[in-house]
C-alpha cells in the first residue's frame, strides 16, 4: 500500500489525490472500473486513459505494470472492448478484460442442458453463445439469468414485480449478471439488473451475483494477471483497484485487501457536490463518515 494512501486508513482525513502520478510507482497492477471512471455511457473520458498508459509506460524500474479492466457489464470482455472502442478509449491503456458476464458464462457453464430465462434486453443475448443451454420463457425456467431492466430509461425494479413472484413460487434460482444497481449515463444515474437481484432477494428469492464486489472476480483478475507474466502471482499489497462506486469497487476490494482509490466524478457525483463541470472535490470526509465503507483516497477524476 503506497505511504499516501497507507495514512488514509490510520487517520481521520481520506486523502484526495491530484493525479494518479501520486501513488503509481507502489503498484505494479491497477484493477480499474469502467463505466463511471474510463467513460460515462456515450463517451470515453480522455484523462483516464491516458493515465493508465502512462502508468503502464512508467520507466523502467524493473517492474512490469499491468491494467485489468473490471466490469460488471453483463456480456463477455470482447462486446465491452468494441464498446470502448467506440468510445474512443484507446486499447494501450489496459492489457486485459474481465467482466461479470464472463463469470455468469462460467457459472452457467455449471449447469449444462439447463433451460433459462434471459431476463434482459436482446443486447445482452451475447452473454450465452456457445453455451449448452436452452433459452425458454419465464414459466418454463429451470434458471433466471438476469442482466438488466428491458428499458432502463423507463422501467424501475417495481415493474418486475410479479415476474419475480412467479420464479419465488417455483424457487427458481437467479443468476444476476451485473451487481450494480445504477450507472450514470450522461450525469443521469441508470438502473441496472442489481436492482432487480435485490428485489428478488428481499421476497426470499435465491440469487448468485457475478461481480463485485464478490471474491470471485477478484480470484479471476489476479489469477488473469499472473497468466499475463508467466504465472508469477501478484503481491496484493502491489495491486490498485479504481472505481466510482462506494458498494462495488470499494467495498469489494478493500474486503479482499487490495488497496482503493474513489473516483468521485461517478455515481457518487451529486452526494460529493460534483455535478458540474466548474464544481470542485472540497470536504468530503463527513459523507464518508455516514458510509459504510470508505476508501483509501480519493481522486476528482482519473488522471495522471
Amino acid at each position: 500500500m503506497s505511504e499516501t494512501i497507507a495514512r488514509a486508513a490510520s487517520s481521520a482525513a481520506v486523502p484526495i489525490l491530484g493525479g494518479l502520478s501520486a501513488v503509481a510507482e507502489r503498484y505494479d497492477l491497477i484493477l480499474c472500473d469502467v463505466w463511471g471512471v474510463l467513460h460515462d455511457g456515450t463517451r470515453a473520458h480522455a484523462g483516464a486513459g491516458e493515465a493508465l498508459i502512462r502508468f503502464r509506460t512508467l520507466p523502467e524500474d524493473g517492474r512490469r505494470r499491468r491494467v485489468i479492466l473490471v466490469s460488471n457489464a453483463p456480456r463477455p470482455w470482447a462486446g465491452v472492448r468494441t464498446i470502448l472502442d467506440g468510445y474512443g478509449v484507446p486499447r494501450e491503456a489496459y492489457d486485459a478484460i474481465l467482466t461479470s458476464g464472463d463469470l455468469t458464462r462460467r457459472l452457467i457453464a455449471e449447469h449444462p442442458g439447463e433451460r433459462i430465462h434471459h431476463l434482459g434486453p436482446e443486447r445482452d443475448a451475447t452473454i450465452f453463445d456457445g453455451l449448452d443451454i436452452h433459452l425458454v420463457a419465464a414459466g418454463e425456467a429451470d434458471r433466471v439469468v438476469c442482466t438488466g431492466l428491458f428499458d432502463d430509461t423507463t422501467e424501475t425494479a417495481e415493474d418486475y414485480r410479479e415476474t419475480l413472484a412467479g420464479f419465488r413460487a417455483r424457487a427458481v434460482p437467479m443468476i444476476c449478471a451485473n451487481p450494480d444497481l445504477v450507472v450514470e449515463r450522461e450525469k443521469k444515474l441508470i438502473p441496472c439488473a442489481g436492482l432487480i437481484a435485490q428485489a428478488y432477494a428481499e421476497i426470499g428469492g435465491a440469487v448468485t451475483y457475478a461481480g463485485k464486489p464478490y471474491r470471485p472476480v477478484y480470484e479471476g483478475a489476479l489469477a488473469m494477471a499472473a497468466e499475463l507474466d508467466g504465472g508469477s502471482a501478484p503481491d496484493v499489497a502491489r495491486v490498485l483497484a479504481v472505481g466510482d462506486a462506494l458498494r462495488t469497487d470499494i467495498a469489494g476490494a478493500a474486503a479482499y485487501g487490495i488497496p482503493n482509490l474513489l473516483v468521485a466524478r461517478g455515481i457518487h457525483a451529486e452526494e460529493l457536490g460534483v455535478l458540474a463541470e466548474h464544481d470542485t472535490l472540497g470536504e468530503v470526509s463527513e459523507w464518508l463518515a455516514r458510509q459504510e465503507v470508505r476508501p483509501d483516497a480519493v481522486i476528482e477524476r482519473l488522471i495522471w
